[in-house]
């Protein structure tokens, strides 16, 4: 894995068939078409959503991502965009850090439907959680999602999470809820993976 590559700004593969690269301007239009469809959005407490929204979230981080670059320093949310080789945006994944929990980090990934069932998020789970613990000095790593989205749990299991909780009907649904699982790592699992 080509992480440091990465972390400075550059194209990098993910797999043989899948390029990541920090996130850019011109990403921000895949990544508001992707959670407008509303089989991607089932799964997210915060989409659909108008693209100002987005615009105003995504923005500052991509910003925030440019003059890291520029720095040669790590942003604060490392956020990976994901591309097939010919370019096709598939998705995006992230680790963020835990506000006021040093060491403390959080790990995401939103595919489009198209991207689905390929192993991506698998693969994006296990490049994050290495520049988690490997690069960041990461403690613990969390995960959350929704009971339901059995995809997402089991990329988290496939990669060494353990489920550490349920927060029962948190999510609420159209016309029902859904729990919210919780998901962990310790650095101390991380190694003996």
């Amino acid at each position: 894995m080509s992480i440091l590559p990465f972390l400075k700004g550059e194209s990098v593969a993910l797999t043989s068939e899948l390029n990541i690269q920090l996130i850019q301007k011109p990403d921000l239009q895949d990544i508001i078409t992707m959670l407008d469809n509303p089989k991607v959005a089932e799964y997210l407490f915060f989409a659909p959503a108008p693209a100002e929204m987005y615009e105003g979230y995504f923005g500052p981080m991509i910003e925030n991502t440019q003059q890291a670059i520029a720095d040669q320093s790590y942003p604060d949310n490392i956020i990976g965009i994901i591309r097939d080789n010919s370019g096709r945006y598939m998705g995006m994944a992230a680790i963020t850090s835990v506000m006021f929990m040093e060491g403390n980090y959080e790990i995401g990934y939103q595919l489009s439907e198209h991207a689905w069932k390929q192993g991506i998020a698998t693969a994006a789970c296990q490049f994050f959680t290495k520049i988690a613990f490997d690069v960041l000095g990461a403690h613990k790593v969390c995960a959350d999602c929704y009971a339901t989205n059995v995809g997402s749990y089991r990329t988290l299991e496939n990669n060494g999470y353990e489920r550490e909780g349920v927060q029962k009907s948190y999510y609420k649904l159209d016309n029902d809820f859904d729990d919210r699982l919780h998901y962990g790592m310790t650095r101390q699992q991380y190694l003996q993976k």
